[in-house]
């Protein structure tokens, strides 16, 4: 049995007039493998509006509030919205408690796996709240658990992101710019990982492991970051 989700609403401070919308944010697609009568669909499509609800909130506050420039303000951005961030903020929140996962899924001790499902179950809530009780309602969401963190990935300097920090570098010191290229994938499709190599010309220098091709690439260029002794 899950959870009350009444018990959900409470934690995260919002009371649904449909509740299904806030139930089928918590569906993994692997759950409806195995239940092939659950009445409702999976998160994804609401992860995917949750997504968009996501940035917008999070650039109109950050456009309102700051004076900084359009890079600085993304790369604050990037920060807020990635998926580590989203993952850590709905592990804070208990969500995992209340999500529809697969035998499999719910008995797999993978970390970054679990990341990966809680960051989308965080967007897929986001586009819950945005659905059910309109814009006002997530914007209050996302700026009391999200943007929060704000002054704390400023003060600590993690919004530096290690792509923009390695290509700078490259292009400075040795006048090329950095390319990308999947490796390998592997896993089922709503699963996935990614092995993503860093170039420079011809050369690999380091390569990075992800559940997203994102992610992969970062883990990549913090490795040639370390590589290059840059």
């Amino acid at each position: 049995m899950k959870n009350n989700l009444s018990t959900l609403e409470k934690i995260i401070g919002v009371k649904f007039k449909k509740i299904d919308i806030l139930k089928s944010s918590l569906v993994h697609r692997s759950y409806l493998n195995e239940h092939k009568d659950f009445p409702l669909d999976h998160n994804e499509r609401l992860e995917f509006l949750g997504d968009a609800v996501l940035e917008l909130i999070v650039t109109d506050y950050l456009y309102k509030n700051y004076s900084e420039a359009e890079g600085v303000l993304t790369n604050w951005r990037s920060s807020l919205v990635n998926g580590e961030q989203l993952a850590s903020i709905a592990e804070d929140l208990g969500i995992y408690e209340f999500l529809y996962l697969s035998h499999g899924e719910s008995k797999d001790k993978n970390k970054k796996a679990r990341q990966y499902i809680l960051a989308n179950a965080f967007e897929a809530v986001t586009g819950a709240i945005y659905l059910d009780k309109g814009y006002e309602a997530a914007q209050k969401f996302i700026e009391k658990n999200l943007v929060s963190h704000l002054d704390k990935i400023i003060k600590d300097g993690t919004y530096i992101d290690a792509k923009s920090n390695f290509q700078e570098k490259a292009q400075e010191l040795s006048g090329v710019t950095p390319r990308y290229k999947v490796l390998s994938e592997s896993g089922p499709d709503h699963n996935k990982k990614f092995v993503v190599g860093v170039y420079l010309e011809k050369d690999l220098i380091a390569k990075g492991e992800g559940y997203s091709k994102q992610e992969a690439q970062t883990k990549a260029a913090e490795s040639a970051l370390i590589m290059k002794k840059w």
